[in-house]
């Protein structure tokens, strides 16, 4: 897909002017030629460079993209890395990582510094990348959790939890850090980025010219919406200010759809991504809360089930709607998709 076109088409999206669905139909064609090496650790799999780099480039060679899906690569140790940047270590699996909380009393050092171990690690490897690509494909931003997520890693869910009800000035006065450390961060990671190519992304797999994010708050569900406005909501509307609207909010699971309508109301953010959760009945189900999105001006990005299909390109309006897709599929059914999105939605 050439830079214009993919520009053109993405900030038709974010302006909510799109005539047909942005589509993410990207998947492999066939077996994925193995590395020539392996580490021989879990650790390693995750901070060897030069495997890293083969591994991604191997999964590239077998891929397709269709719609307004583009070569990407997403530099990753884990959804923690924000937190391990704050004093945190992360422990590795095979398919994901999470940190070790440290923060007792906090009384604990929390603050950024440059020289943490796990910062300098994913800027080594988001430069490795982007001196790889030289443009090839895109380098994304990798995935931080800033904000309540961020205390989260370093403080642990339950204990966090705790603090809420016995000392909830702990989220007041942790703003002071978490704002500047993610700005800092993602700043640098975007200037990084930009080397050889122009227009940002990251796990979502949308695209803008301008920077962007994904805002998000995963410990929203196991709080009030009082709480929610209270302790979370305004570190979070400064994020998106920071952000010039240019975000799409990870909305993660029923037990977060409390918190939907308090959302809505931030006049600055672009969108919702709606992630139904798994056990739960697909996009096509939950109809009400995407055009209760849908009405108040936002964008959506949603998964969708191959018997989701009919049911969301008919009942939604195409404008500022995106969508990946959560099953296996081939190229010709890729494109079948695409034709199939294209002629319901063109109205």
């Amino acid at each position: 897909m050439e830079i214009q076109y993919l520009t053109e088409r993405y900030e038709q999206f974010w302006q909510c002017n799109n005539s047909t669905p942005i589509l993410l139909l990207r998947g492999t064609k066939g077996e994925i030629k193995p590395c020539s090496r392996m580490p021989d650790n879990i650790r390693d799999r995750w901070l060897d460079i030069d495997y890293l780099i083969e591994s991604e480039r191997n999964r590239l060679a077998s891929s397709f993209h269709l719609g307004d899906a583009f070569p990407l690569v997403n530099p990753n140790l884990g959804p923690d890395i924000f937190g391990a940047s704050l004093g945190a270590d992360i422990v590795f699996e095979k398919w994901t990582s999470f940190s070790v909380p440290f923060v007792q009393d906090w009384t604990e050092d929390i603050s950024f510094h440059e020289d943490n171990y796990w910062w300098q690690k994913i800027k080594e490897i988001t430069e490795a990348f982007v001196e790889d690509s030289k443009g090839e494909y895109i380098v994304g931003i990798t995935d931080l959790h800033p904000g309540a997520d961020g205390l989260v890693s370093i403080r642990g869910p339950q204990n966090l939890c705790f603090d809420v009800i016995d000392q909830p000035e702990v989220f007041e006065n942790a703003r002071k850090i978490l704002l500047p450390a993610f700005q800092k961060q993602f700043e640098e990671l975007c200037k990084i980025t930009q080397k050889y190519q122009k227009g940002i992304s990251n796990w979502m797999g949308l695209y803008k010219q301008d920077p962007w994010y994904v805002t998000s708050s995963d410990f929203i569900c196991m709080i009030s919406n009082d709480d929610f406005q209270e302790l979370i909501l305004p570190e979070l509307i400064e994020e998106i200010r920071y952000l010039k609207g240019n975000t799409i909010f990870h909305l993660d699971g029923p037990g977060a759809l409390k918190h939907l309508d308090s959302l809505l109301e931030i006049p600055e953010l672009a969108g919702i991504q709606w992630v139904y959760g798994a056990g739960q009945p697909s996009a096509k189900y939950w109809m009400d809360v995407l055009k209760k999105i849908q009405r108040a001006g936002k964008a959506i990005n949603i998964g969708l089930q191959r018997e989701d299909i009919e049911t969301i390109f008919t009942e939604l309006e195409p404008q500022g709607l995106s969508c990946y897709f959560d099953f296996e599929y081939t190229e010709k059914e890729a494109q079948e998709i695409l034709e199939f999105a294209n002629r319901k939605c063109c109205r």
